[in-house]
């Protein structure tokens, strides 16, 4: 465990080797280097999880403190790294999928330009991620944080040539640190009440606050509006699907293990200040509940790939929320782990289709690509089955199962409908698309061939996929608890009635039975043909925020900018400027050179005045 600052530390060395030197380096040895510091800190990781499983330390945490940053009277704040459990979890997922994700590039990402750039800023990115997990301090958890931020806007405007990359970079960028400032605020409120920022020790004085105070409740919602920022909920959801102007490997590290899962992670990291707050964790669910509606209703109406899987991410994140918003962190945990290993696959397989038709992304220019692309049709395949939650061959199965089970046991039946219905919504959007880009005759033909660095990510990805499922099964598969069991909480759900059970194990099964005839009788393709209807406009605009957001927000704020685009003294010196070369016309308009007219005026004057002495 002595080595554990290296896991944060691998990926930032490799982001400034990268980042100083990486044109001289070439394509070549700028790809090792990227992907070698990920990987390594992988195996890390994966000793230090092998470590702890054999002898855990005392207690189940494990601090590491590197130096002292800020030592101020009544504020000390420690540059520490904290492993237990969670952090663990974390970090075994970020580094082994981000490895897989940085191999992943090193193909798809061959020929382009900035290549060494791109990989610098994918490592930063890796690098703040696992400081924000491992994170001993609140304040140096927020760095990891405003840093994922900042390496989110440089890779979704990589190709920053085009401007609909930049606007997409920006808004992404804006939407999240309008979300941060609340998050700022609340770790003010935090460090002035309870005089540290340290977590444990934060954790400790918040259990002395009244549950349901104010304090409590103020500090708890200025926090989740940052997780919800990050994490993309609804109402600060409009910058993810924007999102996908950037590579596609970015799309997977950003909604498999990065940035999106961070708003999930601070919920669970300081579930005691939110268990504090009961209003805050009824917005927490119902939040959840709402998006993953939202979200999945607007899956359906989407023609572009990566648009679809942005959105299966902001429904996947919402059921994550449900989960946190009922007290079951190990339901949105085991969640995360699913999502995060079928969403992977999920993208890499999409980039897999589109880097073979010259990066076309709409699937009706898609169609019959399972026998030319057999990999990447079996990848989508087996992504698709665990986002829909296909029972007992795919991991999203088991987890959504529990998060089911979990709302059902906590009497809390409008969330669970809710989950339910989304449930149904997925599988039917999910098998859409394999439906559409890989049935039905040719469309458009690919070219080229894969190698090994992509190949081995989706296979690898594959078999987690459907195995990983069974480190937490429910009863009638007998009820095995891992991942509960490592994070020390139970469960939770209780006995869950049959019926409800076979409602889960039905509806995916339902969902697929719906797509199946729709995508037969060409339904899909002759919607995509014809302008969409009003509520199909909005079911695609997933319930309009942008719209609103723009009259409400956007377009005030810019003629606000027009108004005042000089400084405000400069404006009113302009209008002296213009008053004064006003009357200087109007004076210069009197010299006329006529002798007589000066005489008039000199003796229009001379009345004036002596009118004004007598009757002053």
């Amino acid at each position: 465990m002595s080595l554990l600052w290296a896991i944060p530390a691998l990926p930032l060395c490799g982001a400034l080797i990268l980042g100083l030197a990486g044109p001289a380096l070439g394509p070549r040895l700028a790809a090792i280097v990227g992907t070698a510091s990920v990987g390594l800190a992988a195996l890390i990781a994966v000793a230090i999880g092998v470590g702890w499983a054999a002898h855990p330390p005392p207690g189940g945490v494990f601090v590491q403190t590197l130096w002292t940053w800020i030592g101020l009277p009544g504020l000390t704040i420690r540059f520490a790294l904290l492993l237990d459990p969670l952090s663990l979890l974390m970090i075994l997922v970020v580094t082994l999928v981000g490895s897989l994700i940085h191999l992943f590039s090193t193909a798809y990402m061959r020929g382009e330009a900035g290549f060494s750039r791109y990989f610098a800023w994918l490592n930063l990115f890796v690098a703040a991620m696992l400081l924000l997990v491992l994170a001993d301090d609140l304040a140096v958890l927020f760095i990891g944080w405003e840093g994922v931020g900042v390496c989110s806007y440089l890779l979704v405007g990589f190709w920053f040539a085009y401007p609909a990359n930049g606007a997409a970079a920006q808004k992404s960028f804006i939407v999240t640190r309008i979300a941060d400032i609340a998050m700022l605020a609340g770790l003010l409120i935090i460090a002035t009440q309870l005089g540290t920022l340290n977590i444990e020790g934060v954790l400790a004085g918040a259990a002395g606050w009244p549950r349901g105070g104010w304090l409590a409740e103020v500090a708890a919602a200025l926090l989740l509006i940052g997780g919800l920022g990050k994490s993309a909920q609804v109402p600060l959801h409009t910058w993810l699907p924007d999102a996908m102007a950037g590579p596609t490997p970015v799309s997977a590290l950003i909604h498999a293990a990065t940035m999106v899962t961070a708003g999930v992670y601070l919920v669970v990291r300081l579930h005691p200040l939110f268990l504090r707050a009961p209003l805050v964790m009824d917005a927490i669910a119902i939040g959840g509940a709402v998006t993953l509606l939202i979200a999945a209703g607007a899956g359906l109406a989407q023609s572009d790939i990566k648009r679809v899987l942005a959105y299966s991410t902001m429904s996947q994140i919402g059921y994550m929320f449900v989960a946190l918003g009922v007290g079951a962190w190990s339901a949105a945990m085991f969640h995360f782990i699913t999502h995060a290993v079928f969403k992977a696959l999920l993208f890499l397989s999409a980039g897999a289709v589109t880097m073979r038709l010259h990066h076309e992304q709409n699937i009706f220019a898609m169609g019959g690509l399972r026998r030319p692309l057999p990999a990447a049709f079996a990848g989508f395949v087996i992504g698709a089955a665990s986002l829909a939650a296909l029972p007992l061959v795919s991991a999203g199965f088991f987890s959504k199962d529990m998060i089911l089970g979990v709302l059902w046991g906590a009497s809390r039946p409008a969330l669970w409908a809710a989950a339910l219905v989304g449930a149904l919504l997925t599988a039917i959007y999910a098998f859409r698309l394999v439906f559409t880009v890989f049935f039905g005759p040719v469309v458009t033909p690919p070219e080229g061939r894969y190698g090994l660095r992509i190949l081995l990510p989706l296979g690898l990805l594959s078999v987690a996929a459907v195995t990983i499922g069974w480190l937490e099964t429910p009863t009638f598969l007998g009820g095995r608890h891992l991942v509960s069991g490592w994070l020390l909480q139970a469960p939770g759900g209780g006995t869950v009635p049959p019926v409800i059970q076979l409602a889960g194990v039905a509806v995916p099964l339902a969902g697929i039975a719906i797509a199946w005839p729709l995508h037969r009788r060409g339904v899909w393709r002759a919607q995509a043909a014809r302008p969409p209807n009003a509520p199909a406009r909005l079911l695609a605009a997933a319930g309009g925020f942008d719209a609103l957001y723009d009259v409400a927000l956007v377009r005030p704020y810019l003629a606000l900018v027009a108004a005042l685009r000089h400084d405000p003294v400069d404006l009113v010196s302009g209008w002296l400027e213009q008053g004064a070369a006003g009357a200087h016309r109007r004076l210069r308009a009197t010299q006329t050179g006529q002798l007589r007219r000066y005489a008039a005026w000199m003796m229009a004057g001379a009345v004036a005045t002596i009118a004004a002495v007598l009757f002053a």
